[in-house]
């Protein structure tokens, strides 16, 4: 049989405590096929970019199609829509649901990876959006989701925000691939936004992010130069410039003046 062309999840679990995996959150198909290139092992997917061409783009990343909270209600429909993602070319699921809803879709081979520490859909239960486990009755409590999620068959877990000195003794004490966003590098992989890292991102940057480019600057650009152009276009329009002679197609003058003679019987009624 012939081997897949990217990591199982066997393989991703084979590798925990070895190397640090990369992962990145990609929106669309140019970052997909910029984290392929860049050999980036794991990338976050919104369930609708998956299909052919994103798999065109990215034949050897490991996807994980984002399960929204909130989107579904049962376990059912999750599963259903688990299901369509791997279909589509999803390698696993992210799913911040029930442990029952958890339990249903492992039961069924759906890998889950699911989420501990600072869970955004979630952040009311925890204070808001800030870091937790800083105290010893926080950080225990953290480790605890992460074992019964493990025990609810999870194979990853997102960590997030979470001080790195526990976030590293729960990765050492736990089956599951654990990945930190901001929760420092005693995990199994990093997890980063790629708006983030391309600095495309106009609001407030998280504290564990960290910016390589200036996309921001760069949208900003082209977005003045859009403008130009159309303008520009507008006004080429309004004063005749546009179109000109080589925009146009062109037609022979004796089949011209045939079809003008041909038109102008047929107006008069000839």
């Amino acid at each position: 049989m012939k081997k897949h062309n990217r990591p199982t999840v066997a393989d991703l679990l084979s590798m925990k405590g070895g190397r640090q995996l990369t992962m990145l959150r990609v929106t669309t198909l140019e970052e997909a096929e910029a984290a392929e290139k860049a050999k980036i092992d794991i990338i976050s997917v919104p369930p609708a970019l998956l299909g052919p061409l994103f798999r065109e783009a990215a034949p050897s990343s490991f996807a994980i199609p984002g399960l929204e909270y909130g989107d579904y209600v049962s376990a059912e429909e999750y599963m259903r829509e688990a299901f369509k993602a791997l279909k589509a070319g999803g390698d696993a699921v992210y799913c911040a649901a029930s442990l029952q809803t958890i339990r249903r879709m492992r039961d069924e081979g759906i890998p889950v990876c699911g989420h501990v520490g600072l869970i955004p859909s979630k952040a009311t239960w925890t204070g808001g959006f800030r870091a937790v486990g800083k105290t010893a009755a926080s950080a225990f409590e953290i480790w605890r989701q992460t074992k019964v999620l493990e025990e609810a068959g999870a194979f990853a877990a997102e960590i997030e925000v979470v001080p790195g000195d526990v976030a590293k003794v729960i990765s050492q004490n736990t089956s599951m691939l654990m990945i930190s966003m901001g929760a420092g590098s005693g995990c199994d992989a990093q997890y980063l936004f790629a708006d983030d890292v391309l600095g495309a991102n106009r609001n407030h940057y998280p504290r564990h992010a960290k910016v390589y480019r200036d996309f921001a600057a760069e949208n900003d650009r082209l977005q003045r130069e859009r403008i130009a152009a159309f303008t520009e276009f507008t006004e080429d329009v309004k004063s005749g410039t546009y179109p000109e002679k080589r925009h146009l197609v062109g037609i022979d003058d004796e089949e011209l003046k045939i079809f003008l003679h041909r038109l102008r019987s047929e107006l008069s009624g000839a």
